[in-house]
């Protein structure tokens, strides 16, 4: 094979295994869908409409997945001061996956004003996949603690999936806090990080590793191209 054909083979190597490696992201679909709440209070039940969102981020052999509210839910007869009130939540896996994945977060920075509708902070916990497959994540159980009272808000409108999420089970992985049949789930607050679609910020990733690999079959040409320059000046 002539030098010219041997250049021309290996950018077409480089090119293509690129361009697997971008097919390899895992793809998800992602929606905001209004969720029903009916709320047990302390003083009764209360009723209120939030539209829910759920996105992930590929985090190691699992998945970061947050869940945001858009709009408040519930409130109280008095003001909730400053670090007063505690939300968590559980999501219902299906799919791939059964069981649920509980999220939580911080209390609230700031005051509450009475008979305000009580805004929830972002909630996070880690999935990990025991088997790959489409996993749907759709939201469960509202829990609100004040003041010494716990407050439940649970869906009433059987609401669908706000996130489906093809995922890849890591062979040999350990779990902690598993949810039955389908991964693990830990909660930790949600202040940490940004919340991105999953597919999005794993395909971010592995394009930069396509690139990395395009670098290095360019780096590989350009020394076969000094070397036979260089064989020809000994000649």
């Amino acid at each position: 094979m002539s030098y010219r054909n041997r250049t021309a083979a290996l950018a077409s190597a480089v090119a293509l295994a690129g361009s697997a490696v971008l097919m390899a992201a895992p793809m998800a679909r992602a929606e905001v869908v209004d969720v029903n709440y009916q709320c047990k209070t302390p003083i009764g039940d209360k009723s209120a409409v939030s539209p829910i969102d759920i996105k992930s981020v590929k985090n190691g052999n699992g998945y970061r997945i947050t869940m945001s509210w858009q709009k408040g839910v519930s409130s109280s007869p008095v003001e909730l001061g400053k670090g007063a009130m505690t939300p968590s939540a559980t999501i219902a896996l299906g799919g791939a996956a059964s069981g649920t994945l509980t999220v939580t977060g911080p209390a609230n920075d700031a005051a509450i004003p009475a008979n305000t509708p009580i805004k929830i902070n972002d909630l996070s916990g880690t999935y990990t996949p025991k088997k790959s497959g489409k996993v749907t994540f759709t939201a469960g159980v509202l829990t609100i603690k004040a003041l010494g009272t716990t407050t439940t808000c649970t869906p009433t409108n059987d609401p669908g999936p706000s996130l489906a999420l093809d995922v890849t089970a890591a062979s040999g992985g350990t779990t902690t806090g598993s949810t039955p049949g389908g991964g693990s789930g830990s909660g930790s607050d949600g202040g940490a990080e940004l919340p991105q679609t999953g597919p999005e910020d794993s395909a971010v990733a592995l394009g930069t590793l396509g690139g990395t690999v395009l670098l290095v079959g360019a780096a590989g040409a350009l020394w076969l191209t000094r070397r036979h320059g260089g064989a020809g000046e000994t000649r």
